[in-house]
């Protein structure tokens, strides 16, 4: 129901009422402005996009607080998404007064701090999941963050450094220190992420009862996160439980390993300190006194991940075995990160030829015998 009526003061009162009952009315100079206005409304209710002109005084902060608890997030994803919503700057402005502008100098500001661009998209997704909701909640009318440019990253083959075979060798061979006690056992640790693939987190979480020498095969089923007030036990990233085969060299790494663990639980964790899982910190300074003996401080703990994906696609493994060992969600997730190491279609196609013209070049096999007069 809408109606225009003329004031005594001379102005063009348009008013309506939505679908709650609730009356709605802007008073303008000229009637053809608020039939207009009235034309918009209309618009909007029959198309579906019609908000609440009172929906949006909520804050940024406040919408997220209501909404973010109803969410099915583990715990290392809430705290993310709770560290990103604090840091932004317009969370005390109503959700209608955010305007793009916010959005685009707050990830300017990001940008020029240094953060990596990776980094920014993810706060981003964070951020424009929020606005989302707002839309789809009839908060807002518009998500203010559409259209907004992040920082282009860079491609996968020009930051990824993967440490090479004599490289891995060092890192290895100064994993155990026998200067500091507290370091010894840390080289199954390296090896785990460096032959199979394993990450901090998911290393970090493993029991001895995860190995399973007979098959030789490791079990991946959790991990070992923050949750703002230490370290709890989580399952692994969406998609990433697995079963990793193992080699037997690194079989016979963990067999020595596990002999020399003394914790009588019933089901030890396979890294521990005082009976508690191995958390990130205490594996950080342990992989930092570990590269800076070996002289390789450039080289990060996930760039032993990298290690591994490369060598499993070097020695001619497909993608899905590759995202299968690795544990990403998809094959898609894996070609984005590592399309560079396989082989390209020119690389196959020299292979193939050389090995056409071997066989046609090699001599028949009665070539051998001595030819007849």
């Amino acid at each position: 129901m809408a109606s225009i009526a003329k004031r005594p003061d001379g102005r063009w009162r348009a008013r309506y009422r939505d679908d709650a009952g609730k009356e709605h009315a802007r008073h303008f100079s000229r009637k053809f402005d608020a039939q207009r206005w009235l034309d918009e409304v209309t618009t909007a209710v029959v198309t579906g996009t019609y908000v609440d002109p009172s929906a949006g005084k909520i804050t940024f902060s406040r919408f997220y607080a209501d909404w973010s608890v109803r969410q099915l997030w583990v715990a290392s994803t809430r705290d993310n998404a709770d560290r990103t919503i604090k840091a932004v700057p317009f969370g005390d402005l109503p959700m209608k007064t955010i305007r793009r502008s916010h959005v685009e100098a707050w990830v300017k500001s990001m940008s020029v701090d240094g953060l990596a661009a990776t980094t920014i998209k993810t706060k981003f997704v964070i951020l424009r999941s929020v606005f989302r909701a707002a839309v789809k909640d009839k908060v807002i009318a518009a998500d203010p963050a559409d259209g907004v440019v992040l920082p282009r990253a860079r491609k996968p083959e020009a930051a990824m450094r993967v440490p090479n075979v004599e490289e891995v060798g060092r890192l290895l061979a100064c994993a155990d220190s026998g200067r500091v006690s507290s370091r010894k056992g840390f080289r199954p640790y390296v090896a785990l992420c460096a032959f199979a693939g394993l990450r901090l987190g998911e290393a970090s979480g493993l029991q001895v009862t995860d190995i399973d020498f007979l098959r030789r095969e490791l079990k991946v089923s959790r991990q070992i996160q923050r949750d703002g007030r230490g370290y709890m036990v989580a399952p692994p990233k969406y998609g990433s439980e697995r079963v990793v085969s193992l080699p037997d060299e690194l079989l016979a790494l963990l067999s020595e390993h596990v002999k020399s663990l003394t914790d009588e639980t019933p089901e030890p964790w396979l890294f521990s300190i005082d009976g508690l899982p191995m958390h990130d910190n205490a594996v950080t300074w342990r992989w930092r006194a570990t590269r800076k003996s070996a002289g390789l401080e450039w080289v990060r703990l996930h760039d032993l991940r990298h290690f591994y994906a490369s060598g499993l696609i070097a020695d001619g493994c497909s993608v899905v075995t590759v995202q299968r060992a690795l544990g990403h969600a998809t094959a898609t997730t894996t070609l984005s990160t590592y399309a560079h190491l396989w082989p390209t279609a020119g690389d196959q196609t020299r292979k193939a030829a050389a090995g056409l013209m071997r066989a046609a070049l090699a001599p028949p096999a009665d070539s051998l015998r001595t030819a007849e007069p």
